[in-house]
């Protein structure tokens, strides 16, 4: 009976472990409550994270005399109409650099995660964070092309459902908005990563709760993302 006990006890332990590998579903509210549930959040997180040596976000304590938030960079992060904030860090951009064409083929460094917005006792903040794409910890080289910057044409055109036929399915277009906002790098792939910047996408600006192509193994309906990403090179199509 002891080893039985001892099973089920081991058995409720693993299942517990393998549940909080998994993002928390919050309860889905109006799409008003959830776009200022989206701003609030991205306020807090500019005022919880801050950049290292490198340009990774890092978590911030109150008690750090060294570092500075998020919110407090030079030049200060910008948000744009649509709800999108993005911050170009101070001595990490090109050069003269080259302008990124919405349509462009861009060589992209990035650490991506996406985040449900919830509020708890009238404060929000983002919860559940998942990766989208992680280079500088995977691969080690920028992902080439990718479509939630810009779908190739002949994507839609053989695309099978009216649906997947819409650039909105698989581009992130807060993410485009605010990339072209700054400029490229012309470096080899195999050079070391020195972030340039951050771009936070409400949902609103990503997909929202449109249908939408499945680029994780979770649903990205409601899900902000944050882009903390160097552009090594971009090319015209």
């Amino acid at each position: 009976m002891k080893k039985a006990f001892l099973f089920l006890a081991l058995a409720s332990i693993a299942l517990s472990s393998c549940r909080t590998d998994q993002p928390v579903v919050e309860p889905e509210v109006i799409i008003e409550t959830q776009n200022s549930y989206d701003d609030q959040a991205a306020l807090n997180f500019l005022q919880t994270h801050y950049l290292d040596i490198k340009g990774n976000i890092k978590n911030y304590v109150a008690t750090d005399t060294i570092n500075k938030k998020l919110a407090d960079l030079i030049p200060a992060p910008v948000t744009l109409p649509s709800g999108v904030i993005y911050i170009k860090r101070q001595g990490a951009q090109p050069d003269p650099g080259k302008t990124i064409g919405a349509t462009d083929i861009i060589r992209l460094m990035s650490v991506t995660n996406s985040y449900i917005a919830v509020n708890a006792d009238g404060k929000s903040s983002f919860v559940s964070g998942y990766p989208l794409r992680n280079t500088v910890n995977g691969t080690g080289v920028p992902e080439v092309d990718p479509t939630y910057f810009h779908v190739k044409d002949e994507t839609l055109a053989n695309a099978t459902t009216p649906e997947a036929k819409q650039r909105s399915y698989y581009e992130i277009e807060g993410f485009g908005e605010a990339l072209q906002l700054f400029k490229s790098f012309d470096i080899p792939d195999e050079t070391n990563y020195n972030l340039q910047g951050v771009i936070i996408v409400p949902s609103r600006a990503a997909f929202a709760r449109d249908p939408y192509f499945s680029y994780s193994n979770i649903s990205l309906r409601n899900r902000s993302f944050v882009f903390n990403f160097q552009v090594y090179k971009t090319t015209a199509r």
